[in-house]
């Protein structure tokens, strides 16, 4: 076996490692999520940008369509509320902000056609810190809405995941 060979093995094996390392611990990715309905309409008052990530994340992440009529859904996901806010996080030694916190609040509910509900009103809050220097503002207000796009990505997904989990759970019975 020439020293090159040996070389080529060994750098196969290094970077192969941490693959199988994750492998071998049970890592896989999220894949889709796994819905028991066919048809899904959004109803409420979402924002658009976060009417289209639910539509997106149902569309690529599911089998299910979306219904543009509620009566020919057979899962209605109601959004009450989708509130975005940033609050002042630290301020630097001058005065001035140097850190922010943007939030999101999503309230929701997802019920069938025959009323019967599937996740009773809920929240969903996500929270991401982000530094800000007076310097870059312009790319820090970019850097800014970049992450709330992210932050309503997923949050789509784990309302989806939510409604996925309540959807299967075993429904208590009343006597």
């Amino acid at each position: 076996m020439s020293v090159n060979s040996l070389r080529r093995a060994m750098l196969g094996f290094i970077a192969t490692a941490p693959v199988m390392g994750l492998i071998a611990c049970g890592y896989r990715l999220r894949g889709m999520v796994d819905l028991p309905f066919k048809v899904i309409a959004i109803t409420g008052n979402p924002s658009p940008p976060l009417r289209a990530d639910l539509q997106t994340a149902i569309l690529t992440g599911t089998d299910a369509k979306v219904a543009i009529n509620p009566k020919d859904a057979d899962l209605i996901l109601d959004i009450n509320n989708d509130i975005n806010g940033r609050e002042i996080l630290a301020y630097n030694s001058n005065g001035q902000v140097s850190a922010y916190r943007l939030n999101i609040r999503v309230g929701f509910r997802a019920y069938d056609l025959a009323g019967a509900e599937i996740v009773p009103e809920s929240e969903i809050y996500m929270t991401r810190d982000i530094d800000f220097s007076v310097s870059t503002v312009l790319a820090t207000d970019v850097q800014i809405q970049q992450f709330l796009t992210l932050m309503r990505k997923d949050l789509a997904t784990q309302i989806l995941r939510r409604v996925s989990a309540a959807a299967r759970a075993p429904q208590a019975k009343s006597f």
